[in-house]
């Protein structure tokens, strides 16, 4: 196979059969970042001849996904400003369901050079071959009975209204061989390889059939997709040999692994992109994530920004090996891309992932809201955090009142709420003297008392008053967040607790 001159056009071809899960992200990018390293075009391309399996909305999510992540289409479909499935190019339709009469017009072209015939099985026979070839442990194959029928036998059964498929005719006795990117020199012998369906009874082509046409048509130079498609590629080659057309240039990438080492996928469940989003992950780690995975940049750098990412990806950082896929390290990232997030994006994507009742609180008193945010993004990894806060009650206590039972202000082992009772009203006492209500003031006024009676006998009781929690950020940034009013009222509160019987 000699060298493929074409222009870079890589395709990214999703089906409507569910949501964009990251293995399939994970495709899109490299091709993407493939082709904008080559100054070339990524398209893409709605693959939607399995009926069958359409689910409604899927296209909606596939390209809301792609437009979250910020993968920018040259050619192909894409969503409008108004929501809608749009296409641009000159090479389209982009929908293969628009396609059908130019895959009808190469299948004819096919039968009629003797590279393809009609098979008028019907499921039942084929069925039952196939479980007479599992019993023998045979491959699992089309016999080709109809490989051989005569015109007329042919021209009769269509005109006797019978269904039928149209298959390629696999030559025999041939090795097919191709040098994928990643895996090296493939050689798969034809004896191995079945009949395959072209076009289908109900007139729409199969996956294998218009990968073929639309990206000869489309002039895809490079195709990148999963492993699991080598055994398929040898089929493709052929289709590309029967029609005397250039061969693109394979690239097949290693599955993406689960913790399990299993492969993730839709059917297994696989965690979608729109997941990701709903969880609160940024955009930009989910892709400096990807990128490595499977990747290599061949330097110690991890955080990437896309402008890096394109000038860095080449083919030869691929690796053979499944990458596995891991939720703690994309936390990492995440975290790194929180933490660069400017004050007013941060705000408000906490604003999102707040719950209605606490975000009413949080709206009248912005002004606390700004304080507590800094503490926000030390503890979250990723925004879905912020809701699991609220429910474990870890913001209330800076809009309410919190309730508790009053031995909980003892320090540990002790017992005395008399004794906890007067560092209480102490602390009170020191906190009216300070002018200036900012943390480190709030320290400087307790801390001599603080390590003079025990710090925890001290500082524990103002804490638990103050939040009503046994973990909570401590006692200082606690009170300069609720401000002198709040804290002295809340601290008057803990010692009449203790006064009452």
């Amino acid at each position: 196979m000699g060298k493929n001159t074409k222009k870079v056009r890589v395709r990214f071809a999703p089906s409507p059969t569910g949501s964009i899960h990251v293995g399939n992200l994970r495709t899109a990018l490299f091709a993407w970042l493939f082709a904008k390293n080559n100054c070339g075009d990524f398209l893409v391309r709605l693959e939607d001849t399995d009926r069958k399996r359409l689910e409604e909305d899927s296209t909606q999510k596939i390209f809301r996904a792609l437009d979250w992540v910020d993968l920018i289409i040259d050619e192909g479909v894409y969503l409008n400003r108004q929501g809608e499935l749009s296409q641009k190019g000159k090479v389209g339709p982009y929908i293969q369901s628009e396609r059908l009469d130019i895959y009808k017009q190469y299948a004819q072209q096919l039968l009629q050079t003797g590279k393809a015939y009609y098979c008028f099985c019907s499921e039942e026979r084929l069925k039952t071959i196939h479980e007479r070839q599992q019993l023998k442990k045979t491959p699992v194959m089309y016999d080709r009975h109809c490989r051989n029928l005569s015109k007329e036998e042919v021209f009769n059964k269509i005109k006797a209204g019978e269904k039928y498929v149209i298959r390629m005719k696999i030559p025999d006795n041939e090795i097919v061989v191709f040098e994928d990117q990643v895996f090296g020199k493939v050689s798969v012998k034809t004896d191995i390889l079945d009949d395959q369906v072209l076009i289908k009874t109900d007139g729409f082509p199969t996956y294998h059939f218009a990968v073929v046409v639309d990206d000869h048509l489309m002039k895809i130079s490079h195709i990148f997709r999963g492993e699991d498609w080598i055994p398929s590629t040898p089929k493709h080659i052929l289709l590309y040999k029967f029609f005397h057309w250039e061969i693109p240039i394979f690239v097949h990438l290693p599955n993406v692994l689960g913790e399990d080492k299993k492969k993730l996928s839709k059917r297994a469940g696989a965690v979608s992109v729109e997941d990701f989003k709903a969880k609160g992950y940024l955009p930009e780690a989910l892709i400096n994530f990807l990128a490595l995975l499977g990747w290599n940049s061949k330097t110690e750098q991890e955080i990437f920004s896309r402008e890096e990412l394109i000038e860095k990806f080449d083919l030869t950082g691929l690796n053979k090996a499944g990458a596995i896929f891991n939720y703690q390290k994309l936390n990492w990232f995440n975290k790194e891309y929180l933490r660069k997030l400017k004050k007013e994006k941060f705000k408000e994507k906490v604003l999102e992932f707040l719950p209605i009742a606490i975000k009413e609180k949080v709206e009248k008193n912005s002004e606390k809201l700004e304080k507590i945010l800094p503490l926000i993004k030390e503890r979250i990894e990723k925004f879905e955090d912020v809701t699991k806060m609220t429910t474990v009650g870890e913001l209330d206590y800076y809009f309410d009142q919190p309730n508790y039972l009053k031995e909980k202000l003892l320090w540990k082992n002790e017992n005395n709420l008399i004794k906890t009772k007067k560092y209480l009203e102490k602390i009170i006492e020191l906190l009216k003297q300070v002018k200036v209500w900012t943390g480190i003031e709030i320290k400087n006024e307790l801390w001599n008392y603080a390590t003079e009676q025990g710090r925890g006998s001290v500082l524990w009781p103002m804490r638990y008053a103050l939040s009503g929690k046994d973990k909570s950020p401590d006692p200082f940034i606690l009170a300069e967040i609720l401000g002198q009013g709040e804290t002295l009222q809340r601290l008057y509160y803990a010692v009449k607790k203790i006064e009452e019987n």
